[in-house]
């Protein structure tokens, strides 16, 4: 599928979305048991993957307004499979910046084409995921990875490691590459349709490598273009918990003994249900304006910003939509148990996907961090850290 505008793209969301409702409740239950092949083809097939290859390189070259909208919409259903492509499109953007031209053809072609690029970019056992052990020498890769977001479906995966220099590259791989494994090893409680599990690299031929060291070292928008993806997850969270709040008050809600002693006589006329559902409905749009505003903002500074501050600007509203959407995703899918009553709490209407999902998700990058950086900008002119998890 071609897609060429905003409003093409947000129309083709809007249709996956669709396609995603139905399946979504047995995809949470059966986690890494069981691969999503089929939604994950209606992904690869919307012409999603490709919205943000730049039009020198064949594609539309849409902007960060409509990738958080796009990943926004489809994380209101199922924010699992709206976190697959989010390193998708950080290397997409990687590529755009720092990609040589064969490599550029190459692999964009692959994106227009609906073919998905994965990540295997953190690491466990180190001081921290991105102490790196993998290391690709002489042109081959060795290395072993976690939380490999859209790896197991992927046509290609990115990888990190450390050259014989000791500098950070990023090398891509086929996925069917010989000495390429990809395990279902993945047991969380939210976001259980990512299957981010372990990839291990035995010896493997890399035909494309980049440094991306050299990404961090000058001002970029990078970092920020990637956690506007995640910022619209959770923001598309709160959404679906207020959209399935609403619905269940409105069609299966009773009122509680003690509403309907005061004269209540549907759950929707419990006023203490209208004031907690006014106000979470209120805190959810505010998390839709901040992520609107922050991918404005970044449309304004570029993929490429003219200066640190430029960079810093863009990086603190992204900061900002994710921390703020972040809270009000738990928030929303905690008060819909309070709102709706103990009949929402059975297993069979999966209500606490919600709460799962966002409780996983939001500790990807911590929040703290990020309000700690916004309140250092604002009150000691301290410039947000370069990198790319803010």
């Amino acid at each position: 599928m071609t897609i060429d505008s905003h409003a093409a793209a947000v129309s083709a969301a809007r249709e996956l979305a669709e396609v995603l409702t139905p399946g979504v409740v047995q995809r949470d239950r059966d986690g890494a048991a069981r691969v999503p092949v089929e939604a994950l083809a209606a992904l690869d097939g919307s012409g999603l993957l490709a919205v943000t290859v730049p039009a020198a390189d064949g594609g539309p070259g849409l902007g960060p307004a409509t990738l958080a909208e796009v990943t926004r919409t489809i994380a209101a259903v199922d924010p699992a499979i709206a976190q697959v492509p989010q390193a998708h499109y950080l290397l997409v953007d990687v590529l755009a910046v720092h990609g040589d031209d064969k490599t550029r053809s190459v692999l964009y072609g692959e994106v227009r084409a609906g073919r998905r690029i994965g990540n295997a970019l953190a690491e466990r056992g180190g001081t921290h995921a991105q102490d790196l052990r993998t290391r690709l020498s002489a042109g081959r890769l060795t290395g072993r990875k976690y939380y490999t977001t859209g790896a197991l479906t992927s046509a290609w995966i990115a990888v990190s490691a450390l050259d014989d220099t000791g500098r950070l590259v990023l090398a891509f791989v086929p996925r069917d590459a010989p000495g390429v494994t990809v395990d279902t090893d993945w047991d969380v409680i939210g976001q259980r349709a990512t299957i981010s599990g372990t990839a291990t690299f035995d010896d493997v031929a890399v035909p494309h490598v980049l440094d991306y060291a050299g990404a961090y070292e000058v001002p970029q928008q990078l970092g920020a273009r990637a956690q506007l993806v995640h910022a619209a997850i959770e923001v598309g969270i709160a959404g679906g918990a207020l959209r399935d709040a609403r619905a269940y008050l409105r069609e299966k809600a009773r009122p509680s003994t003690e509403a309907v002693r005061a004269g209540a006589a549907t759950a929707a006329d419990d006023p203490h249900v209208l004031h907690r559902y006014g106000r979470i409905a209120t805190r959810v749009r505010a998390a839709e304006a901040l992520l609107a505003d922050a991918a404005r903002t970044l449309e304004e500074v570029g993929l490429i910003p003219a200066s640190a501050q430029e960079a810093a600007r863009g990086s603190l509203a992204v900061a900002a939509a994710k921390a703020f959407g972040s809270e009000v995703a738990l928030e929303a899918a905690s008060e819909l148990f309070q709102m709706c009553g103990t009949s929402s709490a059975a297993a069979k209407y999966d209500l606490d996907r919600h709460w799962r999902n966002a409780r996983t998700h939001s500790v990807h990058d911590p929040l703290d961090w990020k309000y700690h950086h916004l309140g250092a900008y604002e009150l000691a002119d301290v410039p947000p850290p370069n990198h790319g998890q803010l």
